[in-house]
């Protein structure tokens, strides 16, 4: 089981947590703590067991704590089944190395997800969707009628208990609504370019320009486009020698690394929100 916690930063938040999980029978073997001194916010993740005499329910636990030290210290707070796959749902448009990735990743469980649905607004993922078993769904955006098509997406994800949706490559920006409905549970990919160089061409016109270090980043989904708070970065160097097409190469390599990173993070309950940044407990 995972206990997640973030309260203003005070004396004795670590020792309370840690005392209440030793008073109901819960043995802890994993914790991470983390003091923001400029937001003045504490962040723990903790991981725990039945000590074997005993402990109360996920529910029964979440009802004294909130009664205790949740109370106590003004916490936002949340007891997760640990072993619990978090049901992923992944879209995608055309290209096809992230999803490509996650799904091995998945289907060799190197990822602790559910993937439960894919979903794009292209046919051509759908034979690598299909062959691991996942549902393919085939949402069209249709001029005008956007709005109708991100609905479905809204649907579909209720309809399968979705709690993550990863962007993965989905070329599609997500409307107000959708961001709002989706806010701390949507991941996108993208290159680490922007703002300098966008469009389809992005690893062209950074080739133009002679750019030394190309890179991806993970965040998650916000209004703000392609501005939401960062999970994951990674880059890699290049240098002259290396054509166009090399450089594609090795940013979708670093794409799919980094969303997998992310996701990964986020679904063992590692990532907090704070303000425009994450924390991330590793």
């Amino acid at each position: 089981m995972v206990l997640t916690t973030a309260c203003p930063d005070t004396t004795g938040v670590v020792a309370a947590v840690a005392s209440f999980l030793a008073a109901n029978n819960c043995l802890i073997t994993e914790a991470q703590h983390y003091d923001d001194p400029i937001s003045d916010t504490s962040f723990m993740r903790t991981v725990f067991h039945d000590n074997g005499h005993g402990a109360p329910s996920l529910r029964e636990l979440d009802a004294l704590f909130s009664n205790s030290v949740a109370q106590r210290f003004g916490m936002r707070w949340k007891f997760h089944e640990a072993q619990r796959k978090c049901r992923t749902v992944l879209a995608v448009s055309k290209h096809g190395h992230c999803l490509n990735s996650t799904l091995h990743r998945w289907s060799t469980g190197t990822l602790p997800i559910e993937v439960v649905a894919v979903v794009s607004n292209h046919q051509e993922m759908r034979s690598l969707s299909e062959w691991h078993g996942v549902p393919y769904h085939y949402l069209p955006v249709i001029d005008g009628r956007k709005a109708e098509q991100e609905e479905r997406i809204i649907e579909l994800f209720e309809k399968v208990d979705g709690e993550l949706l990863v962007l993965a490559r989905y070329m599609q920006i997500l409307s107000p609504r959708a961001c709002d409905y989706f806010a701390g549970r949507a991941i996108n990919i993208h290159h680490s370019f922007l703002p300098g160089f966008k469009g389809a061409k992005a690893y062209h016109q950074a080739h133009a320009r002679g750019v030394k270090l190309i890179g991806a980043t993970a965040h998650y989904v916000t209004t703000d486009l392609d501005e939401g708070p960062i999970i994951e970065q990674e880059t890699a160097r290049v240098d002259h020698t290396m054509a166009p097409e090399e450089l594609v190469s090795i940013g979708s390599d670093l794409e799919s690394v980094v969303l997998n990173r992310a996701v990964k993070w986020h679904a063992e309950r590692r990532v907090f929100t704070n303000g425009s940044k994450t924390v991330v407990l590793k």
